[in-house]
């Protein structure tokens, strides 16, 4: 079997791992997970590739883990972006209705009307997401398609990124023999796959923790209205604990994921761990509050900033449905009572849903990013269809009409 438009592939290039998602369109409605190939990542740091043979190498042996898995050969991904050098900000749009009804091509000439912005030199535009659109002072409009107008208005959000950030993950992906189908915003991507349409009508915070960044998406009436990054991440955590408990770095990581824990209170107060030491010493038998010590004050202090940035955009009271947090270092014990304690909010963590086959082997919030850029390229693939359908039928009205003449 190849790859061919029954399969749809999420790479995600993380600066801690490497997740390959495979997935089969069954139908209009579903994608089974058939697939899934995982490799560590050394050459990324906050996001960002540092080391281009390193990553294609860890592409190269993610892509076939997956391959193997799912019997296919994979020659397309639809991969993420993250990092601090992404910003997001809202714009608007204004344009004339042809023929007093609106059609496909209005609104593609008002959302190209809200991305003329002027964009440094060194950024590109990676999304333009409709949030909503005004016909004759009309708000609140979805999809403004047949509706009668003299007048057509979109505000949007646009997220850019850096010139370079996205072409040395392009040309990663190009040198480990695949080819980029689309980029995505890692949050944006997530979110596909944690949260429903109630959250985002009501209004969600989604705080994604990754290796190197967090990264925040704010949805609010059903589209997305504020982008932020955080220059802090699950590898934080494991260098804290490395530091404070005098172990290897790898054992660190090894000792979050298996015993870690943000809070102290959660903790009985006789359960031990051991510690590996540096240099040859023997290991060390340490209380496990000694770890919950270590982690707290870092979850606190994460918390702490989401809270600001959420502030900073005027979002406390437009969030109904809280927080949802996901990411590898959600998975810590007791970090959602520390988040709800910091932001005073409702928080839950995201795990992937919206697919089937495999899900026992991804529902962890560590392949929510991978999951929702399959679940982002079928949705956006149907959508693409729907456009292309009613264009085509549009085009055939106005061949039925010339007819008329002759």
């Amino acid at each position: 079997m190849t790859k061919g438009e029954d399969i749809l592939v999420g790479l995600d290039i993380g600066t801690t791992k490497i997740c390959t998602i495979v997935a089969e369109v069954i139908d209009d409605k579903r994608l089974e997970i058939i697939g899934t190939g995982s490799y560590p990542s050394t050459g990324l740091k906050k996001g960002m590739v540092v080391n281009i043979e390193s990553t294609v190498n860890a592409i190269k042996r993610s892509i076939e883990e997956a391959e193997l898995m799912a019997g296919i050969d994979i020659d397309s991904v639809y991969t993420g972006i993250a990092g601090g050098h992404i910003k997001g900000f809202n714009s608007r749009g204004v344009t004339a209705v042809k023929d007093q009804e609106v059609t496909q091509t209005d609104i593609d000439r008002v959302l190209d009307a809200a991305r003329t912005q002027a964009i440094p030199l060194d950024r590109e535009i990676l999304h333009v997401l409709p949030q909503e659109f005004i016909v004759d002072s009309q708000d609140g409009i979805k999809d403004p398609m047949g509706m009668s107008g003299v007048r057509l208005e979109v505000l949007v959000h646009i997220i850019t990124g850096a010139v370079t950030a996205a072409q040395n993950i392009e040309k990663s992906i190009q040198r480990a023999g695949l080819e980029m189908a689309e980029m995505i915003l890692q949050p944006l991507a997530s979110s596909e796959a944690i949260l429903t349409p109630e959250e985002k009508e009501l209004g969600v915070a989604v705080v994604d923790i990754g290796g190197g960044t967090t990264d925040i998406a704010i949805f609010v009436d059903g589209g997305i209205r504020y982008t932020a990054v955080l220059p802090i991440g699950g590898n934080q955590f494991t260098n804290d604990i490395a530091i404070g408990l005098r172990t290897p770095r790898s054992d660190a990581e090894t000792i979050k994921k298996t015993h870690g824990c943000a809070s102290v209170d959660l903790l009985d107060a006789d359960a031990q761990i051991e510690v590996p030491s540096v240099g040859g010493r023997p290991p060390r038998k340490l209380s496990a509050r000694r770890l919950a010590e270590i982690i707290e004050p870092r979850s606190e202090e994460l918390f702490s900033l989401v809270a600001q940035e959420i502030e900073k955009m005027q979002c406390e009271d437009r969030i109904a449905s809280g927080i949802v947090i996901t990411g590898g270092a959600s998975a810590l014990k007791g970090i959602v009572e520390v988040a709800e304690r910091v932001m005073d909010l409702p928080v839950r963590v995201g795990m992937p849903t919206g697919v089937g086959g495999l899900i026992d082997v991804v529902s962890a919030p560590g392949f929510s990013t991978g999951v929702g850029l399959t679940l982002y390229a079928f949705r956006n693939r149907k959508h693409k269809e729907v456009r292309r359908n009613g264009n085509l039928r549009m085009f055939n009205r106005m061949k039925d009409w010339v007819k008329g003449f002759f």
